[in-house]
């Protein structure tokens, strides 16, 4: 099967980023976007100031506002925000001829639902061939062609590599793996994550806080994954670990940020209105929540996360609260 053209569903930097990531692996590349600026200054000035800034896009990058263009390419990203992944999915499909591959770029759970991306994907774009593309990458990094490696899910073999080769280059690596369900859980549980990590940072709590909060909240990642039926090893991969760790180490993730900023003294509220992109663990950290008390899996960060950017708990009653649970065994 040949991908010679890609569609990217969604304007913002990281699609705009897959976009440009297209262009250089030679692929034809069609972009929507829901905000006529933005569409109109791709195609004349190429560039995504709004949500790239500062990043020549290249020339021969075209958008659209139209999604029965991008319908047509070879193949279609699914890069907008997690908790628009539904409307937008079901004003595509009727464009969308069967069989056609959709990736899932969006990282996170249905607010909602608490349901997996590639559930609701199947359930508003039933039609589509489904795959899952996540791991560490910061989005400007990517389209300024610095070296990053990712992973893309499907459920046959043949597909996931044909789908690496097409998207992926010499500066970006693209593994293959069988394991949707544990691609999509590390992408989405990492957002929430990050957000206790920028906490913890701009609460000043030192490195050793952070690195504590990081590697308990992997293992809430792991347990959560374990239920749900994640294998292990892709827990520990690119789409898992090494995504916690970028999230959680640099100020250029949206959600660490965002964090960092409520750890500071900042509300939600004022973050979140000074801000065009989109921190997706403040929505994803509800569901999760949701999830894992359905399964009765133990998430106190998680928890403390959803209660914090839900209002119900002050942040220092949230430290305090994580403090004082009793000492237990490691694993």
């Amino acid at each position: 099967m040949a991908f010679n053209s890609v569609g990217i569903v969604g304007g913002g930097a990281w699609g705009t980023a897959l976009a440009q990531t297209a262009r250089l692996a030679g692929r034809e590349v069609l972009l929507w976007a829901l905000e006529a600026d933005v569409v109109a200054e791709i195609n004349s000035r190429h560039a995504n100031t709004p949500f790239l800034p500062g990043v020549p896009l290249d020339p021969a990058l075209r958008a659209t506002v139209t999604l029965a263009d991008v319908a047509a390419c070879d193949a279609v990203l699914m890069v907008v925000p997690a908790q628009h992944v539904r409307t937008i999915a079901g004003q595509l499909t009727p464009y969308l001829s069967r069989g056609k591959p959709v990736v899932m770029c969006a990282k996170g759970l249905e607010q909602s639902t608490g349901k997996l991306m590639g559930e609701v994907m199947a359930e508003a774009l039933p039609a589509a061939t489904q795959a899952v593309l996540s791991g560490p990458s910061f989005a400007a990094d990517v389209a300024r062609g610095l070296p990053a490696a990712v992973t893309i899910a499907t459920a046959e073999e043949s597909l996931g590599q044909q789908l690496a080769v097409a998207l992926g280059y010499r500066n970006l690596r693209i593994y293959w793996s069988g394991d949707l369900i544990g691609v999509q859980l590390g992408g989405a549980l990492k957002n929430v994550l990050a957000i206790a990590a920028g906490i913890v940072h701009g609460r000043g709590l030192g490195a050793s806080a952070h690195a504590a909060l990081v590697t308990r909240g992997f293992a809430e990642l792991r347990r959560f994954g374990s239920a749900l039926g994640a294998k292990p090893e892709t827990l520990m991969g690119l789409s898992g670990l090494g995504d916690l760790l970028l999230t959680c180490g640099s100020p250029q993730s949206r959600n660490m940020s965002l964090g960092h900023a409520l750890g500071e003294g900042k509300s939600l509220k004022s973050v979140l209105e000074s801000r065009r992109s989109v921190a997706e663990g403040v929505y994803t950290a509800a569901a999760v929540t949701r999830v894992a008390g359905r399964h009765g899996i133990e998430m106190p960060i998680c928890e403390a996360v959803h209660a914090i950017v839900g209002d119900k708990v002050s942040i220092d009653a949230a430290i305090d609260a994580l403090l004082s649970r009793p000492f237990k065994a490691e694993t």
